[in-house]
């Protein structure tokens, strides 16, 4: 099973989710080669001290959803490793359905580029964030290892 179709059926439930969407509960919505939707119901479960939704847990959507995308697009025997993440909080979320639209803008035999457009339900822009993420060769095992 390539990577592609393996997000589609993480979408469909067929094959489990990573750890991470369970503990913040979201969810891959929409899949394609280069681009991937992910959506995330913020409640107060997720707040900081301030009351609002923590930042941290936007730049986690905008990262899946980025990593995903660029994910869909590499080869049996290559990972990849996020080697830089910026984002922009363009307004405060108390609860909301969120919406994490991320898609490759280019990708290089090492290196790709990425963003990553965050809505509310509103289809108000909540933030928007840009990656890069090198391609890793030569591993099948589908995960890093840790070499200790």
């Amino acid at each position: 099973m390539n990577k592609l179709e393996g997000l589609k059926k993480m979408m469909t439930g067929e094959v489990p989710g990573p750890p991470i969407a369970e503990v913040l509960g979201f969810q891959v919505v929409e899949v394609e080669e280069g681009r991937v939707v992910i959506e995330l119901d913020a409640s107060e479960r997720l707040h900081n001290p301030m009351g609002t939704l923590h930042g941290g847990i936007l730049c986690d959507i905008a990262d899946a959803a980025m990593g995903y995308a660029f994910s869909s697009t590499l080869a049996e025997d290559e990972l990849f490793t996020t080697m830089d993440i910026k984002l922009n909080f363009l307004k405060p979320i108390f609860k909301s359905k969120l919406r994490a639209e991320g898609k490759i803008i280019k990708k290089g035999s090492t290196v790709g580029l990425l963003e990553c457009h965050v809505y509310d339900e509103k289809q108000s822009l909540v933030a928007h964030s840009t990656s890069s993420c090198m391609i890793l060769k030569g591993n099948s095992t589908g995960k890093r290892l840790n070499k200790k």
